[in-house]
């Protein structure tokens, strides 16, 4: 199924986006910076471009696998950015693998592909009417709306609790662009004009920039365990949940396939939770790096106001 080597690659894409963005806003001199100002930020910054060019080539891959299977598989093998993240890390950075990154990749691909043999019957070539639409969009933008407040919230003030929501609202935000992205996909199998006779195509644009400032600001926030966390594991839900909903995507029925389909996604969350505890994302020689940027640019801002003293 050509549908599945496409997602990896976008997955891979995923990793690398990741990892130049970044490094992208870690030198943002104010930690309260969020949204369009931290994304000005970034842009001055020419990693974060390096990032930006992966994300579009993640884009691409993801539209074409979204063209030749449904948005209830390929969203799901998204996750394994993570596991691609944890091997680029060790490669870049020199770190041994450790319990945590060994059990955290047996456990996500074993829940993801016992996910798959179960659930994967085919459809998920039915267009969207505009009712399904309307509701679809309203509660992704008001569960989108949820996450972004949880994150003022003042009690839970904490770095990890703000990065976590943030990734989460990214998520939402990347589900929604993902439903677009498979409408033009059908729309283009009916003609090439198609797409641009319907609003679908112009909303990838919407959803996608939204979840890219999301994403930023789900970096900025605090430790990318966090963001990673909620950012794959919440993701691949959502998009199941519209893609059986909207795009009437087959899973094996009877209570006993669908408690295994539950059962499978909630091993592979638990593995992805693993994973983003690993030390090759938590901290080690990547933080240090980063750490060191950091440091470098307040070392540098202390040097101009001494200057400008004078």
């Amino acid at each position: 199924m050509a549908a599945i080597p496409l997602a990896v690659l976008a997955a891979l894409c995923n990793a690398l986006t990741t990892i130049f963005q970044r490094l992208g806003v870690e030198t943002a001199p104010d930690a309260r910076l969020r949204g369009f100002k931290l994304l000005r930020h970034a842009l001055k910054r020419p990693i974060w471009y390096v990032g930006l060019v992966a994300m579009i080539g993640s884009f691409l891959f993801q539209a074409t696998a979204l063209g030749f299977g449904s948005l209830s598989v390929v969203q799901p093998l998204m996750v394994t950015e993570l596991v691609f993240l944890v091997i680029i890390l060790r490669v870049s950075f020199g770190s041994p693998l450790g319990w945590r990154e060994a059990i955290g990749t047996v456990l996500t691909v074993a829940g993801l592909a016992g996910f798959l043999a179960m659930s994967n019957t085919g459809g998920g070539t039915t267009f969207p009417t505009t009712s399904g639409w309307v509701i679809v969009i309203a509660v992704c933008v008001a569960a989108t709306a949820i996450c972004v407040a949880c994150t003022r919230l003042r009690s839970r003030s904490s770095r990890s609790w703000r990065s976590a929501w943030f990734g989460a609202a990214a998520a939402i935000s990347f589900s929604l662009s993902a439903a677009f992205t498979k409408a033009t996909t059908i729309l283009f199998s009916n003609g090439f004009w198609q797409i641009f006779e319907h609003w679908e195509p112009y909303a990838i644009i919407v959803a996608g920039l939204a979840g890219l400032v999301l994403t930023q600001d789900a970096f900025h926030a605090g430790p990318i365990t966090a963001s990673q966390a909620t950012l794959t594991i919440v993701d691949p839900i959502v998009s199941v949940v519209i893609g059986v909903g909207l795009f009437d995507d087959d899973l094996r029925g009877g209570m006993g396939a669908l408690a295994f389909d539950a059962a499978a996604l909630l091993v592979m969350c638990v593995g992805l939770f693993v994973l983003t505890q690993s030390p090759l994302i938590a901290g080690s020689a990547a933080e240090e790096h980063l750490g060191r940027s950091r440091l470098a640019h307040s070392q540098r801002k202390v040097r101009e106001v001494s200057r400008s003293g004078r």
